[in-house]
């Protein structure tokens, strides 16, 4: 078991956000965290990574307790975590915005510039070849397909060599071919680097295609569990979050 919340709880004010929340993740495990807006996805990855501190509640990661532990402390453990909306250094290249993220997880952020020229160079290669990028290393981050940006904070966050990666919407308004695109490769880096990956998707087509698991979130409880063909039949879910039988 690579993650294990118990009994997660947020509560903003009079409203409960997360509402007792208990998930195990495998290791390997490609999981879908689905449900309608406001249904508590993104706090909960939020509070798996400390970013909002839960009200009640535990997160485990490789078995340790890490529910005190700062955002950055999480992330040196190996959680990663990419946003719906992208934060890159758009006036970089390609490469530079990997090669920083590279930089940082080695400890030389405090010399990112001195440091620049021909650093870990075989580092930022070997993450621009695993997302497909490489073609694209000297282009602006600012002018690449918002698909290809997708890619690249993929890729920043790789570098940070996670073992558990978080996606929060990754085929956000890009193409259905892009987003496809995207999902296999989400797919073939859970298999080539041993990585657990769990995202939050409104698409129903990527998250039949792609997931191993789902999980389906309501009004900040997760109310069912299961591989696709189970959820796809699941009552509760079609009558709660999907209204009808999904084809």
């Amino acid at each position: 078991m690579i993650l294990r919340t118990i009994d997660l709880v947020k509560d903003f004010g009079s409203l409960r956000a997360v509402d007792n929340v208990s998930l195990d993740i495998e290791g390997g495990e490609v999981r879908a965290i689905i449900g309608p807006n406001g249904a508590g996805k993104s706090t909960l990855l939020d509070l798996i990574t400390n970013r909002s501190h839960p009200t009640s509640g535990s997160v485990y990661f490789r078995g340790k307790e890490i529910t005190n532990l700062p955002p950055f402390t999480i992330a040196s453990k190996g959680i990663g975590r990419c946003f719906q909306i992208s934060k890159l250094f758009l006036g970089l290249t390609t490469f530079e915005n990997v090669q920083i993220a590279c930089i940082s997880k080695w400890g030389k952020v405090y010399h990112m510039y001195s440091f620049k020229n021909n650093v870990l160079d075989h580092e930022v290669t070997k993450v621009l070849d695993s997302i497909g990028l490489n073609e694209m290393a000297d282009e602006l981050a600012g002018y690449l397909s918002y698909g290809d940006q997708r890619r690249l904070e993929i890729g920043i966050t790789l570098a940070m060599m996670p073992t558990l990666l978080l996606l929060d919407e990754p085929t956000a308004g890009v193409s259905r071919g892009e987003g496809n695109d995207l999902m296999r490769l989400i797919k073939k880096l859970a298999a080539e680097q041993a990585l657990t990956i769990i995202f939050i998707e409104h698409d129903m087509d990527m998250v039949f295609n792609y997931a191993d698991k789902i999980s389906v979130m309501h009004q900040g409880r997760v109310i069912a569990t299961g591989i696709p063909d189970e959820i796809r039949n699941n009552s509760l879910v079609q009558n709660i979050y999907l209204g009808e039988k999904i084809s």
